[in-house]
């Protein structure tokens, strides 16, 4: 996307760019395929392994001994909590003149929604055929390791108001890692310095309760939610993809957002007025 067409003022020579940066584009596969690699080659697997165990014992054990450690992450591994982050992540895209300029914010919405988009595409379409061909899926570790403490066990009431995500029987890669990490990989290069170790710090937070609650292995994540995250990042926005899908999504919306804007209240947001 050129400038011509989206007057972005802010500094993203990376993305919304409407062009090809193979450059950017097959770092980002290598770095992808050379963590993958590492899981399934023999040697580093037994590392990645040992480590799964370690952070699942370091971070499960405190639940049946720590009762504020065991709230914490019941309310966290809950759908409820997930709702929240979602917000959360809203929030950082949509607030005019936080990380994007008021008549920004809708444009860096359809960017995000669009490369969202390619990543569900990406991991369905292609990386869970190719997970089941391999035999990669995995049960995750509270289903797998001894003297594993289930947080729908220690809070059963809970479970009756909102399912407690505390297990898997198709933990690889990590879906909800794989979102959260294509957000902050999006809004970094927007943010200034002590915003981007907000969104990192806000990330690693979200990312702990799959792994607290034994749901998922830190390999879900590191592995899984890292390949898919970074290559839906690289072919969408070091591709002509974001641009080309935020003016295709522009027209389609137009007639929407005329109408919200003759709406008294609605016209003073910025995601509605543009501006």
């Amino acid at each position: 996307m050129t400038m011509k067409n989206y007057p972005i003022r802010l500094d993203n020579s990376a993305l919304l760019q409407g062009r090809w940066d193979w450059l950017k584009l097959i770092v980002c596969h290598i770095i992808a395929m050379l963590l993958l690699i590492s899981w399934l080659w023999q040697p580093t697997r037994a590392l990645w392994d040992q480590l799964d165990i370690q952070i699942f014992h370091f971070l499960n054990a405190p639940l049946a001994s720590n009762n504020t450690w065991a709230h914490l992450w019941a309310f966290g591994s809950m759908r409820l909590a997930d709702m929240a982050v979602g917000v959360i992540m809203l929030v950082f895209l949509i607030k005019g003149n936080f990380l994007f300029a008021r008549d920004q914010v809708r444009t860096a919405l359809f960017a995000f929604l669009a490369v969202l988009f390619l990543l569900l595409f990406i991991r369905i379409g292609l990386f869970s055929p190719l997970v089941k061909a391999m035999h990669w899926q995995h049960d995750g570790p509270s289903l797998v390791l001894d003297g594993a403490v289930r947080l729908g066990e220690l809070f059963p009431d809970w479970e009756r108001f909102s399912h407690i995500k505390d297990s898997s029987n198709n933990s690889f890669p990590g879906d909800h890692a794989s979102v959260l990490l294509l957000w902050a990989m999006f809004i970094s290069p927007f943010a200034k310095r002590w915003q981007r170790v907000l969104i990192w710090l806000i990330t690693a937070i979200f990312l702990l309760p799959r792994l607290v609650a034994g749901a998922h292995w830190g390999t879900d994540i590191f592995i899984g939610g890292v390949f898919l995250s970074l290559v839906a990042f690289s072919w969408g926005f070091y591709t002509p993809f974001a641009g080309h899908s935020v003016r295709l999504l522009e027209r389609f919306f137009a007639p929407v957002f005329h109408f919200l804007q003759k709406i008294p209240g609605l016209n003073r947001i910025s995601l509605i007025s543009g501006r």
